[in-house]
């Protein structure tokens, strides 16, 4: 595989920083590929702006810092306006319309899907916004399978929320291979 170098961005609340980690989780635990994920946060925890890296590769990865990335999440305005010019020439860059509006001309294949607005229709609760959001990454990436996601996510929230979080993965995937 190629490696795959991404930055998942946003801003505190969002669970940018959750679902890099539980994309890199899952490459390790469940499809025996190396990964690194790295985070940074804002001067505040909830409503500052956020980022994490993540490398999945089948080889050694010997930096955890993404320069270029592959693919690049901006879940926020500020996000967007602060990252999009790092993206590397060709790759993926997802957003959502109720946060982002794409001002800027960047070298990417462009998704702006309606992440948000479809989990409030099909689910009406905001907190699995992030795992919509990865599974439209792994829509548009095939990078990890679904199953593999989910295995992560038995193991880090309570079983009462895994239907709600297995239903949210699945509406991203279902996104992400539209392609928005």
């Amino acid at each position: 595989m190629e490696r795959c170098r991404m930055v998942f961005s946003g801003s505190g609340g969002q669970g940018v920083i959750t679902a890099a980690i539980v994309l890199a989780e899952a490459a390790v635990l469940h499809e025996g590929l190396e990964a690194v994920q790295t985070q940074a946060y804002g001067a505040a925890a909830r409503g500052g702006a956020t980022r994490s890296d993540v490398i999945v590769s089948d080889s050694t990865i010997n930096f955890p810092k993404v320069i270029q990335p592959n693919v690049l999440v901006c879940l926020t305005q500020e996000a967007y306006n602060k990252f999009c010019d790092i993206i590397r020439p060709g790759g993926i860059l997802l957003t959502d319309p109720r946060y982002v509006q794409p001002q800027l001309k960047v070298d990417a294949r462009q998704h702006q899907l309606p992440m948000y607005e479809t989990v409030m229709e099909k689910i009406g609760k905001p907190i699995v916004f992030n795992i919509c959001m990865l599974g439209a990454v792994v829509g548009l990436t095939d990078l990890v399978r679904p199953k593999s996601i989910m295995k992560v996510l038995e193991t880090r929230i309570p079983s009462g929320f895994l239907e709600m979080n297995q239903k949210a993965l699945d509406l991203g995937l279902e996104l992400g291979r539209g392609g928005g």
